[in-house]
């Protein structure tokens, strides 16, 4: 059964792919302005403007926001997860430990 998306989920959705039709309507010289064709696509100018001049969606750039590796977060997952199974749990600064422990074999700077 596919999972039940809300309403403004949808609509966000939508609205993304909505978003490259302004974009491609002005490079192909079919639409000269940014806020016609923001307008007869019914997307926010703001973001047609920001897509049009390079800037990435939120979606991509979030990534860029974590210290760990996706590799590296499901590492300490299933070593939180092995704790787990044998009846204890690790403190938060035994986490916090490991992953910068996790960070330094990388070279990157610790958490905390």
């Amino acid at each position: 059964m596919p999972p039940i998306r809300s309403q403004t989920s949808r609509i966000s959705t939508e609205q993304g792919g909505r978003i490259l039709l302004p974009i491609q309507a002005i490079k192909n010289q079919e639409i000269s302005n940014i806020s016609l064709a923001a307008r007869t696509f019914n997307v926010p100018r703001s973001t047609s403007r920001d897509r049009l001049t390079g800037r990435t969606e939120r979606s991509t750039t979030h990534a860029n926001l974590h210290k760990l590796t996706e590799i590296e977060e499901e590492s300490l997952r299933n070593w939180i997860i092995s704790f787990d199974g044998r009846g204890a749990a690790p403190r938060h600064s035994t986490v916090r430990e490991t992953a910068n422990l996790l960070l330094a074999a990388r070279g990157s700077t610790p958490i905390f």
